[in-house]
């Protein structure tokens, strides 16, 4: 598996006050609600603004301190990494989050800005204009990506990656833990995309979304996924930082094709966790 990489950066303003809750152990644990507005160009070459909305946690010692210094309304920045965690609900049901752990936020001002700052939103709560949303990650493909297309002709491509992250506990112990994301692509972007395979090692930059809808029993569900504005490829490099590989029958005929020999198989077993009524 590629080593992982898993970097977010957020730029957005408070629309609720910084909550503070303690674990079992004393352990602070600060959690933020941003929100902003992402301003891009379209395909018509105008531009647009797109909403989101996130949660982010801060740990320990900067928690305590951000509790006093925080407040709704605020521009603050994050930067932090993403967050998978599974768990049970009520009736036994497995669910899963991807959220965001903070390393660092700073308050802001609003700084050299032309116009409103803010955008009142229908709860009132003030968004943030030409915010910022950016997430950055290596990982290997947990299975084949799947194209589609919209009704309007649009191409969509979707496929999740599994980011590997090594740290070392308070014990002093080496752990390793791996985050999923799911991750769609758009339009030529998304049919480059379409001959990714499972155990393909790629880096990927994009922006934060979150989808919801009502599932069979009338429950609102909502899951966080990354919408990728860039892909790459990575290949076997020095020490198998950057491994890659496609199935063996697939590379094979590449392999023939292009003259060149085939790589070998990556053993990666994770596989993307089930879906929960996703509409896709």
């Amino acid at each position: 598996m590629a080593r992982g990489f898993n970097s977010v950066q957020l730029i957005g303003t408070l629309t609720q006050a910084p909550e503070m809750k303690y674990t079992a152990g004393g352990l602070a644990i600060l959690e933020l609600n941003l929100a902003g507005s992402d301003r891009v160009i379209g395909n018509d070459g105008q531009p647009r603004d797109l909403t989101w909305y996130q949660r982010v946690s801060v740990f320990g010692k900067q928690a305590e301190y951000l509790s006093e210094q925080l407040s709704v309304g605020t521009p603050v920045f994050v930067e932090g990494r993403l967050n998978y965690r599974t768990w049970d609900d009520q009736s036994g049901q497995k669910r899963s989050a991807l959220g965001v752990n903070a390393v660092r936020v700073e308050a802001l001002t609003y700084g050299p800005r032309k116009g409103d700052a803010t955008i009142t939103d229908a709860r009132g709560q003030e968004r943030l204009v030409n915010a910022l949303n950016q997430v950055t990650l290596i990982g290997n493909l947990t299975k084949d990506a799947e194209l589609r297309y919209t009704p309007s002709g649009d191409a969509v491509t979707r496929f999740g990656v599994a980011v590997n992250e090594q740290y070392r506990d308070r014990n002093g112990q080496d752990q390793e833990s791996v985050h999923f994301v799911e991750i769609n692509v758009w339009r030529d972007l998304a049919e480059a995309c379409a001959e990714l395979a499972k155990g393909d090692a790629v880096f990927v930059v994009g922006r934060l979304t979150s989808d919801s809808w009502t599932d069979k029993e009338g429950n609102r569900q909502y899951k966080d996924k990354l919408e990728g504005s860039r892909i790459e490829y990575l290949t076997r490099g020095p020490g198998g930082g950057g491994t890659s590989a496609r199935p063996p029958e697939r590379d094979a005929q590449r392999g023939q094709q292009e003259g060149r020999p085939s790589r070998p198989k990556l053993d990666i077993d994770e596989e993307f966790p089930p879906e929960e009524d996703l509409p896709f």
